[in-house]
């Protein structure tokens, strides 16, 4: 915890990944847990300091979530934070993100601009950019993230971090029953796969033994694994991440797995997630302690996500089944599929600060086109690193899995992780 916090103060002013560093707090649940150690007692994750997203609640800390309009400290642990307690982890601090975890890059009014630690004048995208930051700069082991179209992989992607994006109720969101009409899920960033396999059996609901880090430490079998780099919406596809997609492509044929190029029937599936993603915010809007508080282009996405409620919202979350069932032969042919996580290599820091809500989601589009779709299907997604640009700037490539087996992606990616040895690279910054 020492070593961490020494870390967070030397670097953490070039980064401003945290909003908040609890270190008395840390310290003494450190030595309590050191304690703990010397007495004999056995736990997962007993003494080791995590970071947690500030969309996420911790008892006596204020929930930031990006924006001056939030409300007092919360007086409880979210269901995230208990386990992870419970298992002995130690919070160290929370973490940025962008206002209400809107957007793909983490840059508020309230509380400024995460960078990237590969290159400060870079994004670490968003919305839980504060958390790929720390990891990936050596600030803390692991933190909390949490993905609504995409903010656990975009980040993890532009940081070159492993992240999945759980099954739908794999984790718990509660204090939340539901966010984003479904859309939304918890999850982590880790360097490394085995970690964030021991960090979903200790969040999962209801998981007997440790089934994900025995996935991960077991091959998975020869895979039928299609590749696409067909986005649900047209867009153009930079050259670099273009090679870097299909060097993981050959990465997976020299792995033993049948790997061959077929586009996934995404049809019209932007009828679906955009009105749950417009209409999940202008919901959490209204929400706030304060609205009063909230940025001008907050309220311009809440505006733009209004008429999506009531009846409207039904019928788009009714059709939700409609898109299922139409990828649902796909998955029955392919175990996985492989496509590019981001359209770009990553954007520059503060990319659409200042801009207004309609022009900074045009900018999201045409960065990130390839994650949202499986927020509205529910299926686990993950990013891995995919090598560098010229610059030297990660790039992330995407893995998509039937709906539940996230265990088999896990394995896939320590598989990968194996073969690439990407935990090796380091960022200049850590």
């Amino acid at each position: 915890m020492e070593l961490y916090l020494e870390r967070i103060a030397r670097l953490d002013s070039e980064l401003n990944a945290f909003r908040v560093v609890m270190s008395e707090r840390a310290l003494a649940d450190a030595d309590q847990a050191d304690a703990r150690r010397g007495g004999g007692e056995q736990r997962p994750l007993l003494g080791v300091p995590v970071a947690v997203k500030d969309n996420v609640e911790v008892a006596g800390e204020v929930t930031g979530n990006g924006s001056l309009a939030h409300g007092s400290p919360a007086t409880h642990d979210a269901e995230i934070v208990r386990r992870l307690r419970g298992a002995g982890a130690v919070v160290i601090g929370k973490t940025n993100l962008p206002e209400l975890a809107i957007i793909g890059d983490t840059e508020s009014a309230a509380f400024g601009t995460t960078r990237n630690p590969w290159d400060t004048d870079r994004s670490a995208a968003g919305s839980s950019g504060g958390s790929a930051s720390a990891v990936a700069a050596g600030l803390v082991g692991a933190a909390t993230a949490s993905d609504g179209a995409g903010s656990i992989r975009l980040p993890a992607a532009n940081c070159g971090l492993f992240g999945l994006k759980p099954s739908r109720g794999l984790i718990s969101l509660s204090p939340l029953t539901d966010h984003w009409f479904g859309m939304s899920v918890l999850g982590f960033h880790t360097r490394e796969v085995a970690d964030a396999a021991l960090l979903l059996d200790v969040a999962a609901e209801e998981q007997p033994g440790r089934p994900f880090a025995e996935s991960a430490a077991r091959p998975p079998g020869r895979l039928r694994i299609a590749m696409s780099a067909k986005p649900p919406v047209p867009n153009p596809l930079d050259g670099e991440v273009r090679a870097a997609y299909e060097a993981m492509g050959a990465t997976l044929r020299s792995l033993g797995h049948e790997v061959v190029e077929r586009d996934p029937p995404y049809g019209d599936a932007g009828t679906n997630f955009i009105p749950r993603y417009l209409g999940g915010v202008a919901e959490e809007a209204r929400l706030v302690a304060h609205p009063g508080r909230l940025a001008r282009r907050t309220k311009g996405f809440a505006r733009m996500g209004a008429p999506f409620r009531g009846a409207l919202m039904k019928r788009v979350l009714a059709d939700t089944s409609r898109h299922v069932a139409r990828l649902a032969p796909y998955f029955e042919e392919f175990d996985v599929l492989l496509s590019p996580m981001t359209a770009v290599p990553p954007v520059p820091a503060g990319a659409w600060e200042g801009l207004g809500a309609a022009r900074t989601m045009l900018g999201m589009a045409a960065a990130y086109p390839y994650s949202a779709i499986w927020n509205a299907t529910g299926q686990p997604a993950a990013s891995v690193p995919s090598g560098f640009t010229a610059d030297g700037l990660p790039l992330g490539a995407q893995l998509i899995g039937r709906s539940g087996d996230d265990a088999t992606l896990i394995s896939l990616a320590a598989q990968v992780e194996a073969d690439r040895r990407w935990a090796d690279s380091r960022p200049p910054v850590g």
